[in-house]
């Protein structure tokens, strides 16, 4: 079987005694793109990367790593950062991210070069001989993440790769996930974050007690929630009455919120507003993540 996803997970069904974790949940990972998994606590989303890391496996349904079925050797391929965190404090630094780079099969020369480049990207590098109970919570964060990374797997799964960071440190790792990408790596996103979902990712599925409620691309998601809103900015004076098929829903200081029956001919609103006013801001209101999310989840 071949596919252009690097990963591809079909009608995947995973249960823990009477309770049912994902039920014939299906997704498809395309290369290169950063890939938001997203769904309140206990949706499933644990379990599914438990599998795709093969901690677990599925009790019905397959996965398929590069057109070829999920497999031990591809764990080398892969890199994780899971939300709980986890290094050996007393040891340092330095030695215990040399110590998880030869558990992926690197050898010393090689590892320490690629750390040392790391450990400077993420200026860090002055706490090589450091016992890793002596770092604050976001430089651990960083070595955690340098680990994960360090081996140039073809995908990463993150999961809430932003915990414990603060603004200028998130920034931080967040122009290195998209460095990543544009690189090569495919990256899953599992986060609770919607700002980040935004800012990041490509692609987005939404797994909800169990099931896939939403699966694709970001924009054409977006797109498939259009409310036909529009925010106009004006002076001057709207005209007092307006034709079918265009609704004032607010006005107020020179800020006016339209909704459209036929959301695709916004110039049908602007050719009704011109000869009154002076227009200075146009833009579809199309719903956030966040919006989506909440929608997809009351209505499941």
């Amino acid at each position: 079987m071949s596919s252009p996803a690097i990963l591809k997970i079909e009608d995947v069904t995973k249960a823990y005694a009477e309770h049912v974790a994902l039920d014939r949940v299906s997704l498809e990972i395309p290369r290169g793109s950063i890939y938001g998994l997203l769904g309140p606590n206990g949706a499933g989303k644990t379990s599914l990367i438990r599998i795709i890391n093969q901690i677990t496996a599925p009790d019905s349904g397959s996965v398929w790593f590069n057109g070829e079925p999920l497999a031990p050797r591809h764990v080398e391929k892969i890199g994780y950062l899971p939300e709980e965190r986890g290094l050996y404090k007393k040891m340092k630094v330095g030695e215990q991210a040399l110590y998880f780079a030869r558990l992926k099969g690197m050898s010393e020369k090689k590892a320490k070069k690629i750390l040392v480049e790391w450990f400077e990207r993420m200026e860090i590098q002055h706490w090589w001989d450091s016992k890793v109970e002596d770092l604050s919570k976001g430089m651990a964060q960083k070595v955690q993440f340098i680990i994960t990374v360090l081996h140039d797997p073809e995908l990463l799964i993150f999961d809430e790769p932003f915990s414990g960071f603060d603004p200028i440190n998130a920034n931080v790792v967040r122009d290195e996930i998209l460095r990543l990408r544009d690189l090569g790596s495919t990256i899953i996103f599992s986060t609770h974050r919607m700002e980040s979902v935004e800012e990041l990712c490509d692609h987005i599925a939404l797994i909800n007690k169990s099931k896939t409620l939403l699966e694709g691309n970001l924009e054409e998601i977006r797109s498939n929630y259009r409310t036909g809103v529009f925010e106009l900015a004006f002076t001057g004076k709207l005209p007092s009455s307006l034709p079918e098929g265009i609704e004032l829903v607010a006005e107020k200081e020179g800020l006016a919120t339209f909704k459209l029956d036929q959301p695709d001919s916004p110039n049908q609103l602007l050719n009704v507003l011109l000869p009154h006013a002076q227009i200075s801001g146009f833009r579809e209101v199309i719903p956030s993540v966040n919006d989506i999310f909440i929608e997809s989840v009351q209505n499941a």
